[in-house]
């Protein structure tokens, strides 16, 4: 059985990813949507043409991961796509910041993302893809975004890493590292809305177009996925610098 595994697929990013890889995704059987929340998972799943399972899990528990990978023991399917879409971010200095808030950024976008990552690859074969959903907020550190920005640059190092280890079985890994989006994690990450700066505000892209250039540029084997003038100018800055400096060691 070939699927595809979509983790925080009730809403956001990783929604998108589930509605248009429902109408892109060939010889998959299955596509398993990740969240915590039942409804929008069931309400999705009644709008897909693809067979769909729902799977509500919370990504940080040890015990529902290790659950989820005895699932994945059971049904021992062919993983042909792997989106790691679930984040959570939150804005404020970080000596302001509660720890449960700092420890949610990182229980989720490192260790989960790590964990899911290392439990689907070995259902993985030549021709399967990961998806890693970082951000531009990985390329340099950010203020009031301190532990989001880091976790971030943790997602885009390890899909860059991994991406290299895995080349010669012909399994490909990306980041995708787009700017502000128009989604529900901006309320939860500011809380405010007019909390974000003019110049987010003017670069925030759709969540379609992110998704949509994100599928394409995997299908073309690119090891990261940016979207818009903006990011991909801020990205170019950033490898060049990192050129220089490898020059310079």
């Amino acid at each position: 059985m070939n699927i595809a595994i979509i983790t925080g697929a009730s809403s956001g990013m990783g929604m998108e990813f589930a509605r248009q890889l429902d109408k892109d995704l060939r010889k998959t059987d299955e596509i398993w949507l990740l969240a915590r929340r039942k409804e929008p998972l069931n309400e999705l799943s009644e709008l897909m043409r693809t067979k769909v399972r729902p799977i509500v899990i919370d990504m940080t528990s040890e015990k529902e991961m290790a659950q989820f990978a005895e699932v994945l023991t059971i049904s021992n399917p062919k993983i042909t796509v792997l989106v790691n879409c679930a984040g959570v971010g939150s804005y404020g200095e970080f000596r302001q910041q509660n720890n449960e808030d700092v420890s949610a950024m990182i229980r989720l976008n490192i260790m989960a993302l790590t964990q899911m990552t290392k439990i689907c690859l070995p259902y993985m074969r030549r021709g399967s893809k990961i998806i890693q959903f970082s951000s531009g907020a990985a390329f340099v550190p950010q203020a009031a975004f301190a532990v989001y920005a880091a976790s971030k640059s943790y997602v885009y190092s390890l899909s860059r890493a991994l991406g290299k280890e895995l080349q010669g079985s012909g399994i490909r890994v990306m980041a995708v590292c787009p700017g502000p989006v128009n989604t529900p994690f901006l309320k939860h990450a500011y809380g405010d809305l007019s909390r974000i700066n003019g110049l987010k505000k003017l670069t925030m892209m759709k969540t379609e177009c992110v998704v949509a250039k994100a599928i394409a540029d995997c299908k073309k084997g690119k090891s990261v996925s940016v979207c818009g003038l903006p990011m991909k100018a801020l990205y170019l800055m950033t490898q060049s610098v990192q050129n220089v400096m490898q020059m310079l060691t």
